[in-house]
């Protein structure tokens, strides 16, 4: 769960949409899940509200849902692989995310 990050690009390698790619919108530690852009797309039913005197129209909203952070893999920069992430600290003391397939830096 460590190595996914907010803004990171990821491919989906399981579940109905296997093969997607998109950017992490938002990481749920303690659930171990990720919301990503465009995958998951789930039909929430809202209620009308108001919400600080304006008016939210209420219906039928399609939004991402949250996957398991274990059915999607980081995708690297260099390479544009899916790949294993490691860890490094460069000598400037900063520890940062490396890929495993060709060593560049992922942070």
């Amino acid at each position: 769960m460590r190595s996914i990050h907010r803004n990171d690009t990821v491919l989906v390698i399981a579940g109905k949409d296997r093969g997607k790619t998109g950017v992490v919108r938002t990481v749920l530690p303690k659930k171990g899940r990720v919301v990503v852009d465009g995958v998951n797309m789930i039909k929430k039913h809202q209620r009308p509200s108001q919400s600080q005197g304006q008016l939210v129209p209420g219906g039928i909203v399609t939004r991402e849902g949250p996957l398991d952070a274990s059915n999607v893999m980081v995708v690297c920069s260099e390479c544009g692989k899916a790949v294993r992430t490691g860890a490094r600290i460069r000598p400037d003391g900063v520890k940062v995310r490396i890929c495993k397939r060709c060593g560049a830096d992922i942070d």
